[in-house]
């Protein structure tokens, strides 16, 4: 079965939700370099992360790209999984897991994002192949300057095979998480055709308002868990 991340998560509320709806993760954007509405203070994401209560994973998601500086906020905000959707290079990222390390917790978890654009991305991920714990296929717009939050699906054909990169070719097998344009309604076809881990959703599962959707959450998870 999939895992499930409910991602751009901004108030407590939506994260007991999520908890709620049966999400295995949420997403808390903190550390913003490109557009987007969803980034929260590191002061907002501890507070999240504090009322859920170990009940579910807490990713922190950056465009940061100084190791040093990601560390600090995963140690503000309380996490110890990070998605690093920036440019960080393969040996900056391996500064960031020796940081973690240090510091008695146990490390971190570090998944790298991956977009999505065409052929010419399919090799994006051999160079992080042996520092990241997972990879986050998700997709650009290019006119707004979003990397992640889209609304936009890629080409899933791209995505499955990159999962089939990852996880059977030689090497070092890299679970894949698929984002990136995900809703209730195409997610269980998303799951099925791509055959990924987990996916990361954020603005399939939002209301008018601009924070999650009850019926939306329910039936995306629901949907990607069936699949």
């Amino acid at each position: 079965m999939v895992t499930v991340k409910i991602c751009g998560v901004r108030r407590v509320a939506d994260a007991l939700l999520a908890i709620d709806a049966g999400a295995d993760e949420i997403g808390l954007l903190v550390g913003q370099r490109h557009t987007s509405g969803d980034f929260i203070s590191i002061e907002t994401a501890a507070e999240i992360v504090a009322a859920c209560a170990g009940r579910v994973t807490p990713v922190l998601v950056t465009h940061v790209e100084d190791p040093a500086a990601v560390h600090e906020l995963a140690q503000r905000a309380g996490v110890s999984a990070i998605q690093v959707h920036s440019e960080m290079s393969p040996e900056a990222m391996g500064r960031l897991r020796e940081l973690g390390a240090r510091d008695g917790t146990g490390g971190y978890r570090l998944r790298k994002s991956w977009h999505v654009t065409g052929p010419e991305s399919l090799v994006y991920g051999e160079a992080y192949r042996n520092v990241a714990d997972a990879f986050l296929l998700d997709s650009v717009n290019a006119a707004t300057g979003q990397v992640g939050g889209t609304g936009r699906a890629h080409d899933w054909s791209l995505s499955r095979e990159i999962v089939e990169r990852c996880t059977r070719d030689g090497g070092r097998s890299v679970p894949v998480i698929l984002a990136g344009g995900l809703n209730p309604d195409n997610v269980a076809a998303a799951v099925r055709q791509v055959r990924p881990a987990g996916v990361d959703v954020n603005s399939g599962t939002k209301g008018p308002d601009g924070f999650k959707d009850e019926a939306r959450v329910r039936a995306l998870v629901r949907a990607a868990k069936a699949a």
